[in-house]
């Protein structure tokens, strides 16, 4: 599978392509930052005494909405630079927790692929499977984005 660069136009997407990102390690402090900037007060993500004891959670545990931002950002640096017009849709389902010090990327594959109604645009979806450093799904999730023709 290649790593990709920048700006994939709708013709770089043809139906069953696949790639994935560059990985990134998930820190306490983007933990604690994004539950701080989103409101998320919630004790499993901020209370350690309750993590401590907790027989099901091994760790400091990520909100699944930081998991996803942070693959779209992967997502969007290194793909939709200067391409990318709109995200329409989706479906998400997560698979398991990401933890602080995990390190994710982002495998992807295209699974609808056409052209837009209006000249110039294109329709992609893809699968995208955030995986962890021991290679299991955390989060899938299939978008459906518009994409400028070349």
């Amino acid at each position: 599978m290649e790593t990709v660069g920048l700006g994939l136009f709708y013709e770089d997407l043809p139906l069953g392509k696949q790639f994935k990102t560059i990985g990134r390690t998930v820190t306490e402090a983007d933990i604690v930052n994004f539950i701080n900037a989103t409101g998320m007060q919630e004790v499993l993500f901020m209370n350690t005494e309750y993590l401590a004891q907790s027989e099901d959670i091994k760790g400091r545990v990520a909100p699944g909405a930081l998991v996803y931002s942070f693959a779209e950002g992967l997502l969007v640096q290194s793909t939709m630079q200067y391409t990318g017009l709109a995200f329409l849709n989706m479906e998400l389902d997560v698979k398991g927790p990401v933890f602080a010090g995990d390190t994710i990327h982002v495998e992807c594959e295209v699974i609808e692929s056409r052209l837009s109604s209006k000249a110039g645009r294109g329709l992609v979806r893809t699968r995208n499977r955030i995986t962890k450093q021991d290679g299991s799904v955390a989060i899938e999730y299939t978008p459906l984005r518009l994409v400028k023709c070349k």
